[in-house]
């Protein structure tokens, strides 16, 4: 059976009325009064406007009336007492603007504020529904909830792997860095454990299922992603809390003058006035001016109540990935033994240009950025987990990792330099250690200078860096930006609880960019998202920073202060003309119709206020980004 709500709901309503509103304008012209009893008659023009009012009237005054019974005086509440006063009044036009006004924006608010399912709906989408189960050699697809722990599967190249597990079989690469914090591809070999919603390489891998479906990291975050958007901190509106206190007092006046001079009318005049259109028009209108400002800085607002909270943050808590750094390695230190370092770095990037792993591109650049001129190779071969060979200028280079060269030559392990965090790769040239080159996710350049600046000019009074990366890692990072309080080898499910902790004590301002991320962006009172690579972190945030640049998080700081500070312009300049207005009307110098002008003067000024939001300021940031660390030159580094 068709449930009728979906007839009454706010999108529908407002089509209702602006349909209803267009057709009255449409009669009013050329139409002539029609009939109704003996004693009077109805412009055939209203009709349209009093099934609109009726339509949408009814449904919205009474769930307004029900938030009164839970003594929830909003600005919206004093809307319906209006367009109850405009029915009574004979001013329907008014009544149905009402009508479409509080309609539209509930719409508007729906549309623009996602969903719990959202977010779920989106990790679900990225996981596989069936795996490549092997039995006795032979491959079958089976769905994901009938596989069982001990199975055989095969991960295909560039497939999303589907359980936790174990590698039995084949190497390659998996890129876990959206699940685990760490920004690196991690090479995988039989022994090796897999995360499910880890993205495999360009090589099949036969894994042993470790754990069921229901069990696995992938589940486990969407479990916590689930419980986190049920409790999702509800941000009080700044309409609501401005009409928290007018609403009330302009029924108070409104009553005071009816009991004052025993005339209803001086009731439903001071009403009409107080019509609170500069809290339903005006700051809808600055919120929607400054989503399209920030869309045109590169920053996409997903839940416009974030810009009305984003400056009442005290906590500044960031992930370390993708945020303050830049999320690949770089190489940071050339420990030569044999060779010049510079010539040691010459023969390898000739090398590692042939090779697809992770690090060769942060060679290629190191020697880019020196103007080294490479040279050829040949007999080029990269087996995986065992490095990469090769000949250049008649030299044999390879490039491999600690643990295979102590391996076949215990003796040389003294002369490799101490481990250190980060990544590494050692180098044999011509039979004999020749150097490591040590990596690392290099902080971004401006990010000391952003912490200070956070502090100086946001009032932010704390500043947390937590992560899923090693502590080693993490510590680096914050003693560079300049970060004392950290927490490091944090899971989504520490990172969701401390997040609820430091909100439940003050207003907090998430930053990440890792599916790992998505629970705690969703649990800060504002949640932040850097670029793209995640749909799921994506939907989880109130904005996603589209280019991962911190002057785009400064230039979002400084669009809502300055939405704040329009929109209070045009709500309490329209409040104190409005109780200028309630005052003549109380006092019996401005009847209803003249009253309803002056509302609709009143409104106009304040949404044309509203509208400079929209205006591109000659700058949005005071920001410079000086100071800025040099990337290459910091560092250390772990295994190819």
């Amino acid at each position: 059976m068709l449930s009728l709500k979906r007839f009454f709901t706010p999108l529908v309503i407002a089509i209702v009325a602006l349909l209803g509103i267009a057709v009255h304008v449409v009669l009013r012209f050329g139409v002539r009064p029609w009939p109704l009893t003996d004693s009077g008659v109805i412009q055939a023009a209203d009709i349209p406007l009093l099934v609109a009012l009726g339509w949408g009237g009814i449904p919205l005054v009474s769930g307004l009336l029900l938030k009164a019974l839970r003594r929830e005086f909003g600005s919206d509440l004093l809307a319906g007492i209006s367009i109850v006063t405009a029915a009574l009044l004979g001013e329907y036009l008014a009544g149905t603007l009402v009508v479409l006004m509080l309609s539209g924006g509930e719409t508007l608010e729906q549309y623009a504020v996602r969903s719990a399912s959202s977010v779920l709906a989106a990790l679900a989408k990225r996981m596989p529904s069936v795996a490549h189960r092997k039995v006795d050699g032979q491959l079958s697809d089976v769905a994901l909830a009938d596989v069982a722990v001990a199975d055989t599967l095969t991960v295909f190249p560039h497939e999303i792997c589907p359980v936790d597990g174990t590698v039995i079989e084949g190497h390659g690469q998996m890129d876990e860095s959206y699940l685990t914090g760490e920004p690196y591809v991690l090479s995988k070999a039989p022994g090796s454990q897999v995360l499910s919603g880890a993205i495999n390489g360009t090589s099949a891998l036969t894994i042993r299922v470790d754990r069921q479906v229901v069990d696995s990291r992938y589940a486990k975050i969407m479990h916590i992603m689930r419980e986190s958007e049920q409790r999702r901190p509800r941000l009080r509106r700044l309409a609501d809390q401005m009409g928290a206190i007018y609403t009330p007092i302009a029924v108070a006046i409104a009553i005071g003058a009816w009991a004052w001079a025993g005339d209803a009318e001086r009731f439903l005049a001071v009403l009409v006035v107080a019509t609170p259109c500069p809290l339903l028009i005006a700051i809808p209108v600055a919120i929607i001016g400054s989503i399209s400002l920030a869309a045109r800085h590169g920053i996409i607002v997903k839940d416009p109540a974030v810009l009305e909270r984003v400056n009442a943050c005290q906590v500044a808590i960031f992930d370390k990935t993708g945020t303050l750094t830049y999320g690949e390695p770089r190489l940071v230190n050339v420990q030569a033994a044999s060779l010049a370092a510079d010539e040691l770095l010459r023969l390898v990037a000739s090398l590692e240009r042939y090779s697809k792993h992770p690090l060769a591109a942060a060679v290629l650049r190191a020697a880019s950025a020196k103007s080294i001129r490479l040279a050829d190779a040949s007999e080029v071969s990269e087996r995986p987990g065992a490095g990469l060979t090769g000949t250049v200028e008649g030299r044999a280079i390879r490039v491999t990792h600690r643990r295979a060269v102590v391996e076949e030559r215990a003796e040389w392990a003294a002369r490799f330099p101490p481990p250190a965090g980060g990544l590494e790769c050692v180098l044999i040239v011509d039979g004999d250690y020749a150097g490591t080159f040590q990596f690392r996710d290099a902080p971004r350049g401006d990010g000391a200078p952003f912490i200070e600046h956070l502090g100086a000019k946001h009032h932010i009074q704390r500043i947390m860096l937590v992560s899923g990366d090693r502590e080693s890692e993490v510590r680096y990072l914050a003693d560079l930006v300049g970060i004392t309080e950290v927490y490091a080898s944090q899971s989504p499910e520490q990172k969701l609880e401390l997040v609820r902790a430091e909100t439940r004590r003050a207003n907090t301002l998430f930053m990440g960019d890792g599916i790992n991320d998505a629970p705690a962006l969703t649990a800060a009172t504002v949640g932040i998202a850097f670029g793209q690579n995640s749909d799921i972190t994506s939907e989880a945030a109130g904005a996603v920073i589209m280019d991962s640049s911190l002057r785009k998080v400064d230039q979002f700081l400084h669009i809502s202060q300055r939405m704040r500070r329009i929109a209070l312009q045009s709500a309490v300049g329209g409040m104190i003309a409005s109780a200028a207005g309630m005052g003549f009307a109380a006092a019996g110098w401005l009847p209803p119709v003249a009253g309803a002008l002056l509302q609709e003067f009143i409104d106009i000024v304040a949404v044309v206020n509203a509208l400079r939001v929209s205006w591109v300021p000659a700058s949005l940031t005071d920001y410079d980004g000086g100071g800025a660390v040099d990337a290459n030159s910091r560092g250390a580094g772990k295994k190819r």
